[in-house]
C-alpha cells in the first residue's frame, strides 16, 4: 500500500480517522490513487487556478468574456468533473453579473493558446448565491490545462474589484469540492480606463 499523501494525512486528522480507503484512480495513470472518506471522493492533489482574465473591463460593457484557467495535475488522482464559479459581493443589482449560459465554452489550453473544445453536459446558474456550475462530459483527465469561458450579458454597472471564487470537483456521484482561490477582475468607470477599449 502506498504511503498517505499530505492530503490523506490532513483528511484523516480532520475527520478523526485512523485510516483512509484508497481506491484506484484515473486509468491512464495507474500509480495515482484517489482518496475516499465517508463516501466522498477527493482529489489526492487538487487542480490549481492559474489565471483569470476578462476581455473588456469597462463598466456595463455588453457581452464580455470571462476566462478561468485551471491546471489538473498528473497526480490529481481523479479526473475533473465540474467547476463552480461564484461571484463575491454580488448582492446588489449594480454589482451583479448575469450570464448567457448558452454561450459558455470550455477547452483545453489557455485563452491565448486554445486546444480542443470540451463537451459540457450541464451549465447552470443559481441566482440566489451567484454561482455558475460547469459540468464536463466526459470528465477531464489529469495532466491537462482547462479554460472555461463565461459570457456575461454585460459587465457590472459599478467600477471596482470583483472576485470570483473557483471550486473544483472530481468526477463521481459524491465528489468533495476543493476551493482553488479567487479570480480577480478590475472593472473601471469609463472615465478611468487605463487604456482605451473599442
Amino acid at each position: 500500500m502506498r504511503p498517505l499523501t499530505w492530503l490523506g494525512v490532513a483528511l484523516a486528522a480532520s475527520f478523526g480517522l485512523n485510516s483512509i480507503l484508497w481506491t484506484p484512480a484515473w486509468t491512464n495513470d495507474p500509480s495515482a490513487h484517489a482518496a475516499e472518506v465517508r463516501g466522498q471522493i477527493y482529489f489526492t492533489r487538487p487542480p490549481a487556478l492559474v489565471g483569470a482574465i476578462t476581455t473588456h473591463n469597462a463598466v456595463f460593457f455588453r457581452h464580455p468574456s470571462y476566462y478561468f484557467t485551471l491546471e489538473v495535475p498528473t497526480d490529481a488522482g481523479e479526473p475533473l468533473g465540474q467547476v463552480v464559479i461564484q461571484q463575491q459581493d454580488g448582492g446588489t443589482a449594480a454589482r451583479r453579473v448575469r450570464y448567457r449560459l448558452d454561450a459558455t465554452q470550455a477547452f483545453l489550453g489557455t485563452q491565448g493558446n486554445r486546444g480542443d473544445a470540451l463537451a459540457l453536459s450541464e451549465t447552470r446558474f443559481d441566482r440566489d448565491n451567484q454561482t455558475v456550475t460547469v459540468r464536463f462530459d466526459p470528465p477531464v483527465p489529469p495532466g491537462n490545462t482547462v479554460t472555461i469561458r463565461l459570457r456575461p450579458e454585460r459587465n457590472p454597472r459599478l467600477g471596482g474589484v470583483y472576485l470570483f471564487g473557483v471550486t473544483a470537483y472530481p468526477a463521481g456521484e459524491t465528489p468533495y469540492g476543493q476551493f482553488l482561490g479567487y479570480g480577480r477582475f478590475n472593472i473601471y468607470e469609463r472615465d478611468y480606463l487605463p487604456f482605451p477599449f473599442f
